[in-house]
């Protein structure tokens, strides 16, 4: 694992806290806290609260009540490094826990833009006439990339809408959804699109694709920024045009843009270590471990 800066989980836990403040309301549960979402959009999750204790099993166990009342998702996140004891914490009170490598850029080891195969890399223009499809197109991306994650993903219900194997059977093929599949998507509400376009303005959000120009958009990634940290996060690829190199290309590119616009810490969370090693192809290096909480398998 890679040396860090002494702050570096101390810049983290503050982005981590603040990037969801101005578009959600807070609750206090024990030790943890919650966003809830205002509007349309990704629901937030739960979190320790800055320089707390270690939240306890009835703390989560109050915080799972509450966002099953709300019709949130049952999800946590922390990073191990600063909140160690929370993982056992978490198991005992009914969580799965996806240990996903924690990375952050050596600015100096970033890899140059580099042309991508049968693609051009654009930024999405919130002020354009045809953002909302853009962005319609690229959420559709994400949310086909991730309902069918490559066989090295964890079997989790973190990373798995359904197992794609039984013991001792081969892997099945991926459902190759490609731009058809996309394209089937449905349009997203007015609501959604003047919430998306507000976010962007801040200049704190940006999302990069790769686009064909025949086949439209077959890759995205988005950057989240709070002060001089920022975050590269949902990078997707349209399971058809997989294995093209564009998630690397795109993180990589879109980490060069974070780097001009003045961000000193740049970092994002892989979803396990075999996508973790395409990232520090790109600059990126190993620096811990971010943990993503959901309901274990058999309910409570």
């Amino acid at each position: 694992m890679a040396r860090v800066d002494s702050d570096l989980f101390d810049r983290l836990e503050q982005f981590y806290d603040a990037l969801p403040r101005p578009w959600a309301r807070v609750e206090e549960i024990g030790s943890l806290i919650l966003f809830i979402r205002e509007g349309e959009g990704w629901p937030y999750y739960a979190r320790p609260a800055r320089g707390s204790h270690t939240p306890s099993a009835a703390d989560i166990l109050e915080t799972r009540r509450r966002q099953r009342e709300l019709g949130l998702p049952e999800s946590f996140e922390w990073v191990h490094e600063t909140t160690p004891d929370l993982l056992a914490v978490a198991r005992s009170a009914g969580l799965e826990v996806l240990l996903a490598p924690l990375l952050s850029l050596d600015a100096a080891a970033l890899v140059p833009d580099l042309p991508v195969p049968g693609a051009t890399l654009r930024y999405l223009d919130p002020t354009a006439d045809d953002f909302a499809e853009d962005l319609r197109a690229a959420r559709a991306v994400a949310r086909l990339a991730f309902a069918t994650p490559p066989h090295r993903s964890p079997l989790t219900p973190l990373t798995m809408l359904t197992a794609l194997t039984t013991p001792g059977e081969k892997p099945l093929a991926i459902d190759p959804s490609g731009p058809a599949e996309r394209d089937a998507v449905e349009p997203l509400s007015t609501e959604s699109v003047d919430h998306a376009r507000a976010m962007f303005a801040t200049g704190d959000y940006t999302t990069l694709v790769a686009e064909s120009p025949t086949d439209g958009i077959l890759a995205v990634a988005t950057g989240q920024r709070h002060g001089d940290t920022a975050e590269v996060a949902g990078v997707a690829t349209l399971p058809s045009a997989r294995n093209q190199g564009y998630a690397s290309q795109l993180t990589a590119t879109l980490a060069g843009h974070l780097l001009r616009s003045g961000a000193g810490l740049i970092f994002l969370a892989a979803g396990d270590d075999d996508t973790a090693r395409l990232y520090t192809k790109v600059g990126f290096r190993r620096v811990g471990t971010a943990c993503i909480g959901e309901p274990a398998a058999v309910p409570l």
